[in-house]
């Protein structure tokens, strides 16, 4: 199973649209996850003609209470695998934001980082998915892997073209990548319009 994986797009406060190298990164994935930040229901929608979508909340300004793709978090099983997806990410003992290398250098070395996790979805997670920092993140962490798929429209906090991420599960074996979209631009195609 592949899944795609997509936060912080900011649609349409960053960009009028998500970028057509999205659609690109994730064609042929079976289902995507989106780790909030969207801002419109149409982001989703045009998300779910690629693959089916979960979504979480993210920010004050999402106002999609009521669609059936959001949750303040899931939690999934997909092939035995146990996956966790949030916006913000705060792990008890670790009084910072997880940015790339954070759980690494900042969190306690005499406490568990799954059990951490486990506090936070309230069961067993093998995989988070988050969002928030607009900072790409591939970490694996007492067994755990960790996946900020950066933002495609304002990495980094910047507006320009970002990241996605992919992730691969087959038979509770697990493996991701960050995507940098810019593999994906096709020469002539109308770049994303930004604000």
């Amino acid at each position: 199973m592949r899944i795609g994986l997509i936060s912080d797009t900011h649609v349409p406060a960053a960009t009028y649209e998500i970028p057509y190298q999205v659609a690109r990164a994730f064609a042929g994935v079976d289902l995507i996850l989106h780790a909030g930040d969207i801002y419109a229901p149409f982001a989703l929608d045009w998300l779910e003609r690629i693959a089916p979508v979960y979504a979480v909340l993210g920010g004050s300004v999402d106002r999609m209470d009521g669609d059936p793709r959001m949750a303040e978090r899931h939690l999934l099983t997909l092939e035995g695998v146990s996956l966790g997806l949030i916006h913000m990410l705060t792990l008890p003992g670790l009084l910072a934001e997880v940015f790339p290398g954070t759980i690494g250098q900042l969190f306690p070395h005499h406490q568990s980082v799954r059990k951490a996790v486990q506090h936070v979805f309230n069961h067993p997670v093998d995989v988070v998915v988050f969002g928030d920092t607009h900072y790409e993140t591939l970490e694996w962490h007492d067994g755990v892997l960790f996946v900020n798929p950066g933002s495609p429209t304002l990495p980094r906090q910047m507006r320009r073209l970002g990241h996605v991420a992919l992730l691969d599960i087959d038979n509770g074996r697990v493996e991701g990548r960050i995507v940098d979209l810019n593999e994906y631009t096709v020469a002539g195609m109308p770049e994303a319009r930004w604000i």
